[in-house]
């Protein structure tokens, strides 16, 4: 679904740590970065192919990125004694998707809906049903439940509900350069970041949650952002140039705080990465996080201000 660049949701995107120490030996980045410039541009490749040539393999490679990431995440929680229910929200979030092509905006919301009541339901007639312990031992059932169906609906209001914008862009008439703007903002964001803090970090942006993030890394988005927006839009789209600008401004801040919000919550199980899947990179969660967050912002933009 997405071609990989070094990302902000390791925080390697928006600039080095700014704290004077040695390079780890993946370089600055602290990753292999020629393998994850390789698995970038195998991606990227698969990603061109699959949007431009023919849309029903777009959404058959979606529904596969997002239930990896769904394995991922509840793989994730349960390491902190989540029990996410995988079948009903793989499951329902492939329909989802593909209901989202079919039936547009309320197709989405439905099926979301209806995963999230099917997420819950499984979790509630599991049998026999042993409660998640808490970390303490001491959690009672209704307790767990309730904290494992809170888990459950996260992982829905996440994965499933964000990626529908992409689908719900790529139904379009011209649906399928509305999605490579969508994707060329989200990377821009992360290329930008990337070279301007590695160059010029100095400041950081959000020491507590991604140390290696830096205020310079994100002007350099902003920038990067900018002109990608004006010439995609206006070249790709036929839209004016103050609308590309508009929608890169706004992709740079959704894509940043998508990463941050990952990390937020990487910090909080106590992981690095949600997998292994993709080579420099992580999960295929750890590629998604920015795209999930530009994606309903790109949508919106480009419904409200190109026709």
């Amino acid at each position: 679904m997405v071609p990989a660049t070094p990302s902000a949701a390791d925080g390697t995107a928006a600039g080095p740590a700014v704290t004077g120490s040695a390079p780890p030996s993946g370089g600055r980045a602290g990753r292999n970065l020629p393998q994850a410039i390789l698995a970038g541009v195998v991606l990227g490749g698969g990603f061109l192919a699959a949007v431009l040539l023919v849309k029903e393999v777009f959404i058959a490679v979606a529904a596969l990125a997002v239930a990896l990431s769904v394995r991922e995440l509840a793989t994730a929680l349960a390491t902190r004694h989540r029990r996410v229910p995988q079948v009903p929200l793989i499951a329902g979030s492939i329909a989802t998707l593909v209901a989202t092509y079919v039936g547009g905006l309320d197709a989405l919301l439905v099926g979301v809906c209806l995963t999230a009541l099917a997420a819950v339901a499984w979790r509630a007639l599991e049998v026999p049903d042993l409660p998640s312990p808490a970390e303490d031992g001491t959690a009672a059932p209704g307790v767990a439940l309730v904290r494992d169906a809170t888990s459950a609906v996260l992982v829905v209001g996440w994965l499933p509900l964000l990626a529908g914008f992409a689908v719900l862009m790529l139904a379009a008439d011209d649906g399928a350069q509305r999605v490579v703007v969508f994707v060329l903002l989200t990377v821009c964001s992360d290329v930008g970041g990337y070279v301007a803090g590695v160059l010029f970090g100095r400041h950081p942006l959000a020491p507590t949650v991604s140390p290696k993030k830096s205020w310079e890394g994100l002007g350099g988005s902003v920038v990067l952002c900018l002109v990608a927006g004006v010439a995609s839009v206006t070249l790709m789209l036929g839209g004016t140039w103050w609308a590309g600008a508009l929608v890169g401004l706004a992709a740079v801040f959704a894509a940043t705080l998508g990463d941050l919000s990952e990390s937020i919550l990487k910090r909080d199980l106590g992981i690095k990465d949600m997998g292994t899947l993709v080579p420099g990179h992580g999960g295929v969660l750890d590629r998604l996080d920015s795209l999930l967050a530009v994606a309903p912002t790109t949508w919106l933009l480009l419904h409200l201000l190109v026709r």
